[in-house]
């Protein structure tokens, strides 16, 4: 029996190690996060914090096609560091550095979109966000017909008008010249 606990306990689990090593950073990174939120240096922290939302998000921007350019996203490393999504819309993390608050800003100020400890919520809401600016931009290249009710009807027969006053003038001008001509006999 204390041989098949021993071959037992030499093997790995078979479900425990990561399958990429793109999974095995994002865990080193939640890891690390998670002990330098404990740490004086909180800065490092957000950024780290904005990282992993950042990886999580590459899904869901890979699904927007190319010729849409309304998103321009990336990781500013400024005093206050975000995640911008669009020029309007950013995540920052709160003040006790591990909440994400997901913001617009608007001609009336900034607005919260999104307040969550859990990156999948925010995942979520800046999934909502982008397919509403995806509809917002469908609708604005949509030529409408105008929908004022008092539009001037449109002038037909502009080109008739011109030709009767074209003739009538060409007609006056050779009444003219003949009218001198005969004056100076």
């Amino acid at each position: 029996m204390s041989e098949a606990q021993n071959s037992g306990s030499n093997a790995a689990p078979p479900d425990t190690r990561p399958a990429r090593l793109r999974d095995a950073l994002r865990q080193a990174r939640i890891e690390a996060a998670d002990r330098t939120g404990v740490v004086v240096d909180l800065r490092d922290a957000e950024v780290a914090r904005l990282e992993i939302l950042n990886d999580a998000l590459d899904p869901l921007f890979a699904e927007v096609p190319d010729q849409i350019d309304l998103f321009d996203r990336g990781l500013s490393q400024g005093e206050t560091p975000r995640l911008w999504i669009d020029v309007v819309a950013h995540v920052v993390m709160g003040r006790d550095k591990r909440i994400y608050r997901f913001v617009q800003d608007t001609r009336f100020g900034r607005i919260v979109l999104r307040e969550s400890h859990e990156v999948g919520t925010i995942v979520t809401a800046v999934t909502d966000y982008v397919a509403r600016r995806m509809v917002e931009r469908e609708r604005a290249l949509v030529k409408t017909p105008p929908t004022d009710p008092v539009a001037k009807p449109r002038r037909r027969g502009g080109f008739l008008i011109f030709a009767i006053g074209f003739v009538a003038g060409a007609v006056a001008l050779f009444g003219l010249a003949l009218l001198a001509a005969l004056g100076n006999l």
